[in-house]
This record gives structure tokens, sequence and C-alpha cells, in this order.
């Protein structure tokens, strides 16, 4: 007999035991996949946990005062004493960099806002993972590291305060094209790395400097009922967020994330791991899988799902019962130019959209990309499947790689939207199957097969090593 998982509480499923009868079932499988309920993390069946106030130790909710050295006194008495809650009360609370140790729940109560400060020297520099590497990089906001049981939950907010980093960002684009996402220091909101059971429930994440929530090298993690918002870039707003990527999946297995409201100025959910040609010896860089995101609402941002750039295996992913308001797309594969990629068995099952920008975002990514020195990789892109999906689109989009790529066993099924431009930018594609496929009220007919897209010449033969083909494309 079927156990069906509960609708709305993800923290209610004890998550490792779905994942892995999810990764047994094959592709497709988590739409019927089920496990018992438990009670949710922030309940317990023995005694409550002892709670420790950030104002206890020394915090003012002024907005203005940096109470770092308060917020960490009080997580490290937590600690200290065996775990508990380390809690944040109603109010503005300013901080930099804070650290989780184990046993030790991050708790927002309402109306309480952990305020970034706008210093960047208020966030340590630490050899951290960032775009698929490791570097000399600030830290987060809220770090969690090398621990287990990690959560962070409540109804308050983490606000990046992040309006200056976004300026300087745009301010050095404008006086040099060639700046590249790391080369101005801007701080995470939530890093979270090499965890496992981790739970992040409830809170909303603002105004993040940089990505909002990223997760590397995780296992059994739970993201239910988080809010994620940051403006978008407009003609009336030149700056907008840059980077601000919403939850960031880096490498990491057994991911649910559920219930989200995303809005940013970047990628909404990515799911990312190493990049360049020698990508896929990187120990460090395990493959996603057994990804699940239902019931989630996503606005402004690259769309639904996003896989890359810096990516090499991504795979076992189910997408269903999710909105999409925004300009985004459905799905977008950055097909990164010096990186073996293997996108494959990605169902995404049930989307509305409403007035939202393509259906398929299939294309090569041309920016930052660096040969060094080899000849290009190839990508492999087979077992998508696309269905169930109703509503406004701007375009169809996009299938479409570089020579050397291969595309195939794609299925569109049971697809009725009206589309601006119902044009399709369709390359070699070996096998793709439309079943009950209606755009603008009649039924869909594949245009003829484009060649593979061209990269620009000095971009088709390997370059000298550590040195970037061609010229970069401006950042988002």
């Amino acid at each position: 007999m079927r156990t069906v998982i509960p609708s709305r509480s993800i923290l209610a499923v004890p998550f490792l035991a779905f994942a892995t009868g999810l990764a047994a079932a094959g592709p497709g499988a988590a739409a019927d996949a089920g496990s018992p309920a438990q009670p949710p993390v922030s309940q317990s069946n023995t005694a409550k946990p002892s709670r420790y106030v950030i104002t206890d130790y020394g915090a003012v909710a002024d907005a203005a005062t940096l109470h770092t050295a308060a917020i960490q006194k009080a997580i490290d008495a937590a600690a200290a004493a065996g775990g508990g809650v380390a809690e944040i009360p109603e109010g503005r609370f300013l901080s930099g960099s804070i650290f989780l140790k184990k046993g030790v729940e991050l708790r927002l109560d309402e109306g309480a806002v952990l305020l970034g400060s706008q210093n960047i020297d208020d966030y340590p520099k630490e050899q951290t993972r960032i775009e698929g590497h490791f570097q000399a990089w600030r830290m987060a906001l809220v770090n969690a590291q090398g621990m287990d049981h990690v959560r962070i939950g409540g109804s308050g907010q983490l606000n990046g305060n992040g309006a200056p980093f976004w300026a300087q960002f745009r301010a050095r684009i404008r006086a040099d094209r060639t700046t590249t996402n790391l080369d101005v220091e801007r701080p995470r909101l939530v890093f979270i790395d090499r965890c496992a059971d981790v739970r992040v429930e409830g809170i909303s994440l603002q105004d993040s400097g940089f990505w909002n929530l990223h997760l590397y090298h995780c296992s059994d993690v739970a993201i239910a009922g988080v809010r994620i918002n940051a403006p978008v870039r407009t003609q009336g707003n030149p700056i907008g967020s840059p980077s601000t990527d919403g939850i960031d999946v880096d490498s990491c297995q057994n991911v649910t994330i559920r219930g989200c409201h995303i809005s940013d100025g970047d990628d909404d959910i990515a799911l990312k791991g190493s990049k360049g040609p020698f990508a896929a010896e990187d120990a460090d860089s395990p493959p996603d899988e057994n990804i699940l995101i239902e019931d989630c609402e996503f606005g402004n941002g690259s769309g639904v799902l996003t896989c890359g750039s810096e990516a090499t295996i991504v795979r076992n992913v189910t997408v269903r019962h999710c909105k999409l308001t925004g300009r985004g797309s459905v799905l977008t594969l950055k097909l990164r130019q010096d990186t073996p990629q293997h996108y494959t068995d990605i169902t995404i099952d049930g989307i509305t959209a409403v007035g939202a920008g393509r259906l398929l975002n299939v294309s090569p990514w041309m920016q930052y990309f660096d040969l060094q020195g080899q000849l290009p990789p190839a990508r492999v892109v087979d077992r998508i499947v696309i269905r169930n999906v109703k509503g406004s689109f701007n375009q169809v989009g996009s299938l479409r790689g570089t020579a050397g790529d291969s595309i195939g066993k794609i299925s569109l099924e049971n697809i009725d939207v009206t589309v601006a431009n119902p044009t399709l930018s369709l390359g070699p594609v070996k096998g793709i199957t439309l079943k009950n496929v209606v755009v603008n009220g009649r039924p869909y007919e594949l245009p003829p097969e484009l060649g593979p897209l061209a990269l620009p010449g000095a971009r088709q033969t390997a370059s000298p090593a550590g040195v970037a083909p061609g010229p970069a494309t401006a950042p988002q």
C-alpha cells in the first residue's frame, strides 16, 4: 500500500528514506514516491530545547550598532551547553558573519530581522566554495560548515542589506566590461557547507548582496516555505540586484524544495557543480542528484529550473506543481563551452505560467569560460520530459547547442499555451517527441532543424592555458 507524502509540510517527511526510494525508482518516480510522516523539526517529543535569546547576550535592536559578537556569543553558549535554540526576537539587529555550531538551531521570531552589515570587512575572507571552485572569498551572513542536523527557521527575516554591493558591481561593470562576478566581493546571505540533515523553514531572505542560499556538498536537505526576494533590473531600476541567485544547489544529493516563493535578479533555483575542461575529475564536485522541487512560485529571475553554468552531472530531478509569473523560463540548461556536462533524467510536470518568458532555454553559455589550452569537451542532454504545462509565454524558446553537443530523448507532453513568438530555435536533436502539444490553439509542429550554433572564431579552438577565449558577455 502506497503512503502519500503530505503536500505541504516537507519537514514532516523523513527525507533520506524518501530520496533513496526516489533514486531507486528511476526518473519521474518522485511524483509517486512516499514515506511515513514524523513530527516537524520545530517540535519535539522530548523536552523543549533551551532558548538562548541574543538580547540576553548584549544584542540591541537598533539596526545601527554592529552586534555580531553578541549574536555569536548566544550561539556559542548554546553549543557549550550541548545544544539549544539561538533565538532572534522581534526587532532589527545589525550583524556581520555568524557561524552556527553543532546542535544549535537558529530561530527568527515574528518581526525579527537579522540585518547584514554593509561593510564588506564584517564578513571574514576565507577559503570557500564559490562558482565551482575554492578561493578566498567573503563568508555569508549566516554560515554552517561541516555539521549534521542544521536547523534554520521561524517567521522572521534574513536581510542582506545589499543595495551598496549591487551598486558597486554595476559601477565596476560600467568602467570595465570584462569584469566578472568574482571581481567585486559581495556576501552571500546563507552558506551551508558540507552538511547533512539540513532543514530551512519559514523564514524570508531579502536583498542579499550576492547569492541568497548556497548549499554545497550537502545531503538530506529540506527547504520549505521560504520566501526569497530581491529587485529585478528594469528601465526604472537600472541597478537591480545582480547575482542574487535564490537557491544554489551545488554538488548536493537528496534535496527537496517545497512551497517556496522566489523572485530575484538572477537564477531562481540553480543546480551547480564544477567547471572547466577537467571538471569531470573534480572529486570535490559530486553530481547533483535526487532533487525534488514542488509547489513553488517563481516571480522574477531565470525561472523554474536552471542547470549550470558551472555544472558537470545533474540527474534525477523532478519539478512538479509550480507557478511561473515572472519573465523566466520553465527549463534553462546552460551548455558551458569549457566543461564536460551531462544533464539527464529531468522531469517537469505541472506548470502554470502567466506571461512568462520561455518554455525552453537550452543553449550555449558564453560567459567567462576558459578552455585552459584544451579542446572543447562534450556535453550531453537527454531523457528530458516536460508535461502538463498551461498558460502564456513570450517565446517557445531554444533547443540548440554547438558542434559536439548531443541533445536527445526530449519529450513534450500535454502542453496548451499561448505564445507571442511560437518559433522554436531547434538545432540537431536525436529524438524529440511531441504528444498533445497545442500552441495558440493549434497542434504544434516542429520547425526545420537548424545547424549547431557556431561559436565566435576566437572560441572555436583551444586557447592558451589560463586565457579566456573571446570577450566575456557582461553579466546580468
